[in-house]
């Protein structure tokens, strides 16, 4: 307890500085840079967000955010194909990217007096990618590879997708990121250029910046490497959503595997007005009611007490762009069936619904999310992230301290009303593996498959 207590102490303290250190400026083109000064290390972490993902992809294209991804490390007329990485290596660097529903987002960390050749070498290819056709042809054989290895032979992942293929039958959150395989094998080069006209301009992005650095330093060197990027006409984006569902849907997905799996999806809110909204920080705490610990009400029932399931798990993103979903999976013991775990699972979100939670889990749960919080405070590349992913979902990072302090207002009450009115049936998606023969055949190769960047 004294434990716990010190450690949310240590949030409220923390909050009010860490915020009065975050800087922005959005230049004449529209780039959008923040600046997040910390000064404990002599190191950074530039990272550029477009506020483009998969949720904009159209028919027959799925996968084309993903697979821009990879080719915007094939060169631009400056940086020949596979300098970028060596460059940044050869600084005493590390750099990736990565893709989402909601965003697609591009980093580097470097010393800190690196930050010039980094801003260098990204605002080159923001503008200046070349999307020559041989490197197209090999790329997106690498991508299909990708699809087989984390998906066609993952069998949670391919549990996975199908539920969600099935839970939003009408929001972009139907189609996986990594795109179908059929659109893959279809995609051109014109294809991933066209995206890349489209959505990669200044005005469609977010430049964040963390670490030692001093904000008028950055936004000096901003203008410099940024600033002369024209900012392009986007395209419209019309609202899209996800109609109520009319009742429980249950798929079984059948796939070479060694245990059946279960995952239980309900349609569940996401964070729109970091001030007015409860609903999602609810959740949050719920989530950690079920599955925050080994001693959380989930694992001790259903793993340590009944044995009935191998494991346990819960899932929720309060912060996105579109719809969410509460999520619980779980992989029956050894004689044990998917049903048995279901029914395990229902039992104690009953008894959460009429009985509620405790005070001492409420205050446990509370203080192991600040907990979480503060550790990844510890963080550049986190405190980035953070920023990066409040404004690509239409937040704020200015948001940031008032969702902490919101995460703690949460009542026993309001977890309680917000477990009865999601826990329906009506909202519920039901998606089980049923495991097929074990194929003799070898595996893909990940070694050859693994994303390039």
């Amino acid at each position: 307890m004294r434990i716990q207590s010190i450690v949310v102490a240590l949030v409220f303290l923390a909050v009010p500085v860490a915020q009065a250190e975050v800087y922005e400026k959005t230049l004449d083109n529209g780039l959008k840079v923040i600046v997040k000064e910390d000064h404990r290390a002599p190191v950074l972490v530039q990272q550029v967000w477009y506020h483009v993902g998969s949720m904009d992809e159209r028919t027959g294209t799925t996968g084309v955010a993903h697979v821009l991804e990879h080719m915007m490390f094939k060169g631009t007329r400056d940086v020949p194909v596979g300098q970028f990485s060596k460059i940044i290596a050869a600084a005493g660097g590390r750099e990736n990217a990565f893709t989402s529903y909601d965003h697609t987002a591009y980093f580097q960390q470097l010393h800190k007096s690196r930050l010039p050749l980094a801003m260098k070498l990204e605002s080159d290819r923001m503008h200046n990618l070349q999307m020559a056709k041989k490197e197209f042809d090999k790329e997106i054989k690498v991508v299909m590879e990708e699809r087989r290895w984390r998906t066609d032979d993952e069998p949670h992942s391919l549990v996975y997708e199908k539920m969600m293929a099935t839970a939003f039958q009408e929001h972009p959150y139907h189609n996986p990121v990594i795109g179908w395989m059929v659109d893959l094998q279809n995609m051109t080069d014109a294809d991933a250029l066209n995206w890349y006209k489209t959505w990669y301009a200044p005005n469609d992005a977010t430049l964040v910046i963390a670490g030692d650095v001093k904000a008028q330093e950055v936004f000096a060197l901003a203008q410099r490497y940024y600033g002369s990027i024209p900012a392009v006409k986007l395209p419209q984006r019309k609202a899209v959503g996800e109609a109520p569902q009319l009742g429980i849907q249950r798929i079984v997905v059948k796939a070479p595997a060694e245990l059946p799996y279960l995952i239980m999806a309900w349609h569940a809110p996401t964070l729109r007005d970091a001030e007015k909204d409860w609903k999602p920080y609810a959740l949050e705490v719920l989530a950690g009611v079920l599955d925050g610990n080994s001693s959380a009400r989930l694992n001790k029932a259903l793993v340590r007490d009944q044995q009935v399931a191998m494991d346990v798990g819960t899932g929720y993103e309060s912060v996105a762009r579109g719809p969410g979903l509460f999520v619980l999976e779980g992989t029956p013991r050894e004689g044990k069936t998917v049903a048995d775990v279901e029914n395990a699972l229902r039992e104690q979100l009953a008894l959460l619904v009429r009985d509620g939670v405790s005070a001492e889990e409420l205050r446990r749960v509370k203080a192991q999310v600040m907990a979480g919080e503060v550790y990844k405070r510890d963080s550049v590349f986190y405190q980035a992230m953070q920023i990066g992913q409040m404004e690509t979902a239409g937040l704020s990072y200015k948001d940031i301290p008032v969702m902490l302090l919101r995460l703690q207002a949460v009542t026993a009450q309001q977890v309680q009303d917000v477990a009865r009115e999601i826990f329906n049936d009506d909202h519920l998606t039901v998606a089980t593996l049923d495991p097929q023969p074990l194929s003799d055949k070898p595996r893909h190769n990940p070694a050859g498959a693994a994303h390039a960047h």
